[in-house]
């Protein structure tokens, strides 16, 4: 029994980069016994929302988390640079690496479960259906929304700024 849970343990390890943790560490998960595995998950860890998974230490570091992504378009408070480009603004907010042409590409993609009802959470990715194109931005959490073309520029307004609501996809770095 003690080695079959073994394995599980080295197996989810090996499939579960965090911080600090390398492909050397996964590659002793899978042999070395329990003591001596670096980057041992949790309880914890797999409660934890925010945990980062991916498959290379390039992508762990690349990843950002929602007051990230937030953070990138409160910094860019004014901002005309990205007026029509709010798909583009969206996806450097979050450092992502899957491109969509537009929101409503985005919107539609297999790229995330759709959510229509409930209050988007911090960091989601936020959609209306105000064009051909549609529009995106990112939720602050509260009801609010962080977007291009908020008076012509990047700003905070809340959700029901932007009309015809599609819904939220949750946010992240894919």
């Amino acid at each position: 029994m003690r080695t079959r849970n073994f394995g599980r343990v080295a197996a989810l390890s090996a499939a579960l980069l965090f911080g600090g943790a390398t492909a050397a560490t996964t590659a002793t998960a899978a042999t070395a016994p329990p003591s001596e595995v670096y980057a041992e998950v949790t309880a914890a860890d797999i409660a934890d929302p925010g945990a980062v998974i991916t498959d290379s230490p390039a992508e762990l570091a690349a990843a950002r988390t929602a007051s990230q992504a937030i953070a990138w378009y409160s910094s860019r408070t004014g901002s005309t640079a990205y007026q029509g480009y709010c798909e583009k603004a969206a996806r450097l907010s979050w450092n992502r690496v899957t491109h969509h042409a537009s929101a409503i590409e985005h919107w539609q993609s297999s790229d995330g479960a759709r959510h229509t009802t409930g209050t988007p959470p911090k960091g989601a990715f936020v959609f209306w259906n105000i064009s051909a194109y549609g529009h995106v931005g990112i939720a602050d959490g509260s009801g609010g929304v962080w977007a291009t073309s908020v008076g012509g520029a990047i700003g905070h307004a809340k959700q029901s700024y932007f009309g015809s609501y599609l819904g939220w996809k949750p946010g992240n770095g894919n």
